[in-house]
């Protein structure tokens, strides 16, 4: 009895202990729950942190919190894909499967590349000898009757029997000429003109003098070759009719023969006339022959925008057989031609006057952004890039075409969509969400960067770089908790490009960074709320490229930042900023 007793407090006082860290734990997170959620409610507010984001297809720099209209066009807004935070407004990111999928490549821009020697690359093929063709006429009409030469390659020699050939008019000669003949005694004269007309035929004399002797008239009269070399070409065939004056076949003396090239229209003034050529065969790709540029066309093919180039080589070996591919290099006369950046031709896209091709942006993420160039000498395959890209810029060479449909998909620029036409309009029209205290501290980085904009107007690389550096310690006291996902891309751009201007020292690279710089300074400006002093947003239509370029100044006078005492008063005020009355 006591047993059980003792057996049943135990029980009681384990039920007791488990209640209370059952329940008692319970209810402690239920009293929690007043003020903190519990795990459930993390979970589902983590994901509304995530929440998706909307966009316009036209202009891919709006970004929604919810589903609407574009402010600009009036178009419906579309879901961004996810992946692309702290992007600027052009970039796009790829998946790694899509990568994987597409075969995209990325090559490193430098001078450095297999083909950048100083050498002019072209490519051709080997043709015969025009100058030493010829071609094999019929002299009289008549049919052909038998065809000895069947065969395009065939060797002909001269003298060689090619052909038999039945001709009323050659019948009707032959009586002329046997009745001569016989009174050749009393008409010698008759006699001499008959027998010429048979030398007009190139009929040869040992046949006349049979047909004078047996007094029989040949049915089927031989030809026979007056030209030697390689049938290139047979035109009739037995049972044809031939007309005096019409080819039987051409022949070619492969003793020599050309090297043909096709140069670009931009590779025209590296070219002349007794240059040396280094001649390289797909046969023999070990061995290279010397010759000298022979000729040049005086006209250019308006179809390929190319002219011609040929070099005579000798082929007594018969090495060389006309059709074979060819690549010729010639020494560049520019100067600077080793210096020179150079791309492969398969990173290139072209469109009507533009050629384009796919920056990385992102070392450690497959993200890119159309960059347009522009292009000197095609080397092989390879082009020179006379502007667009610097050494080290990292673009891609296999799948540009993959890389530009995603882009297209996006809405971001693209070889379709320039996006150039409206950016003015754009800009002035993007709304951000800033807060007094972001703006008032943004606006303690506006002096320093307008002395960085004279110092661009000046030239003095070194003075940039000093206040792009105090540029850049005022843009870091803006408080990232206070801005937005767009705020958020558009101020890591801008810290992004100010860094690399104030640790660089070469005046072109800073302006380069100093364009994408200001697609990102601007619209902040614009969303200014008490800006004073008074500043004007200014754009020079021949800047990067003639696409255009902004900046930020205090003056209403024209003084461009990135061209300086060359072109000081190239470009117009767009827009203005001030205090409000």
């Amino acid at each position: 009895m006591n047993k059980n007793i003792l057996y049943i407090g135990i029980a009681v006082v384990v039920g007791l202990l488990a209640g209370y860290f059952i329940f008692g734990s319970s209810g402690n997170d239920s009293m929690a729950d007043k003020d903190s959620p519990n795990r459930s409610d993390i979970h589902d507010h983590s994901g509304e942190t995530a929440e998706e984001m909307w966009t316009c297809s036209m202009h891919p720099q709006i970004m929604r919190s919810e589903p609407g209209d574009c402010p600009i066009c009036g178009m419906e807004l579309i879901p961004v894909e996810s992946g692309g935070e702290g992007m600027a407004m052009n970039e796009i990111k790829m998946t790694k499967n899509a990568m994987a999928l597409a075969n995209i490549q990325t090559t490193v821009v430098g001078s450095s590349t297999p083909e950048a020697d100083g050498m002019i690359w072209l490519s051709g093929k080997i043709t015969e000898n025009k100058d030493e063709a010829a071609t094999q006429p019929a002299h009289f009409d008549g049919r052909v009757e038998n065809l000895f030469v069947k065969s395009l390659g065939e060797k002909v020699s001269m003298g060689q029997r090619v052909a038999t050939v039945y001709s009323p008019s050659l019948v009707a000669a032959q009586q002329e000429l046997i009745t001569a003949y016989r009174i050749k005694e009393s008409q010698p004269q008759l006699y001499t003109a008959v027998r010429n007309k048979f030398k007009n035929w190139r009929i040869h004399g040992e046949v006349l003098d049979n047909i004078e002797r047996t007094g029989k008239v040949l049915e089927q009269f031989p030809i026979y070759s007056h030209v030697s070399g390689v049938v290139t070409d047979i035109t009739v065939s037995e049972g044809a009719h031939i007309m005096d004056g019409a080819p039987i076949f051409k022949v070619s003396n492969l003793n020599s023969v050309w090297a043909e090239f096709d140069a670009y229209e931009n590779q025209i003034a590296e070219l002349k006339k007794g240059q040396r050529i280094k001649i390289v065969s797909n046969a023999y790709p070990n061995a290279a022959f010397d010759a000298t540029v022979s000729f040049i066309d005086p006209v250019l093919n308006t179809q390929t925008r190319t002219v011609t180039i040929r070099a005579l080589l000798n082929n007594k070996e018969g090495i060389f057989k006309p059709g074979m591919f060819v690549t010729g290099k010639i020494e560049s006369k520019s100067e600077d031609s080793s210096k020179q950046l150079n791309i492969p031709a398969s990173a290139v896209l072209w469109t009507g006057e533009r050629s384009l091709v796919y920056l990385k942006t992102n070392p450690n993420e497959p993200i890119f952004e159309m960059r347009e160039v522009t292009l000197g000498a095609r080397n092989g395959d390879t082009f020179v890039v006379a502007s667009g890209l610097q050494d080290g810029d990292e673009i891609v060479t296999n799948g540009t075409f993959t890389v530009d449909a995603a882009a297209q998909l996006q809405g971001k620029k693209s070889m379709m969509n320039p996006g150039s036409d409206e950016d003015d309009k754009t800009m002035s029209e993007m709304r951000m969400e800033l807060s007094k205290n972001t703006q008032d501290v943004f606006k303690k980085s506006v002096p320093s960067y307008l002395d960085m904009k004279d110092a661009f107007v000046d030239g003095d690389s070194k003075k940039v770089s000093r206040f792009a550096k105090a540029t850049l310690e005022k843009i870091e006291a803006v408080p990232e908790t206070e801005l937005g996902k767009m705020e958020k891309s558009h101020f890591s751009k801008i810290k992004k490009r100010l860094a690399a201007i104030a640790e660089n020292d070469a005046i072109e690279n800073q302006r380069d960074n100093f364009v994408v710089l200001n697609e990102n300074m601007v619209p902040i400006v614009m969303n200014i709320d008490d800006m004073d002093p008074k500043v004007f947003i200014q754009k020079c239509p021949m800047a990067n490229n003639n696409r255009g370029a902004f900046w930020i100044s205090a003056d209403e006078e024209i003084r461009n930042p990135y061209y300086g005492v060359q072109m000081m008063t190239c470009g117009s005020i767009i827009d203005s900023v001030d205090h409000p009355n």
